[in-house]
């Protein structure tokens, strides 16, 4: 990967609606090349995929929490039940297992309260192999959805 390649991604991060034609003359190549290019960074995985960024508070999904989840073993089934069991939870939006304690970060998106509580109570606190479940709120998101740092 060269800095082409790294300006081509960077433009597609802020905008992945390109056209080939807009996207080769903001990194400054013909459309042929440019196209090589992208095609090629697909490929190779670099570029997963395209989607188009949702605003939550505009579709009522205005509470957001983080909960920590530590399990009672680190084996190996409990751990792949339990993160098979995450991934099937539409309102959990990233999951990541952690060094130390707590075990796993959950962050979940609701409608309010109550679905917030009903999502604690009956999904996240019944997930196989939890031992222990905490959480708090989110009041303000500072820096969301960047671009990596190419």
């Amino acid at each position: 990967m060269d800095s082409t390649d790294r300006k081509i991604l960077a433009e597609l991060q802020k905008d992945g609606r390109l056209s080939i034609t807009e996207l080769a003359d903001r990194v400054r190549l013909s459309i042929s090349p440019c196209h090589r290019r992208l095609r090629a960074l697909e490929h190779s995985g670099a570029i997963v995929g395209y989607h188009a960024q949702l605003d939550a508070h505009s579709l009522g999904l205005t509470f957001e929490a983080l909960i920590f989840v530590t399990m009672h073993t680190a084996n190996r089934a409990t751990l792949e039940a339990f993160e098979q069991a995450v991934i099937e939870i539409p309102h959990v939006l990233q999951a990541q297992r952690l060094f130390g304690d707590p075990d796993y970060l959950l962050r979940v998106l609701t409608r309010d309260l109550p679905a917030f509580q009903a999502l604690y109570d009956e999904q996240i606190a019944t997930l196989p192999g939890v031992q222990r479940v905490s959480s708090t709120l989110v009041m303000k998101s500072v820096a969301n959805d960047r671009p990596l740092p190419l």
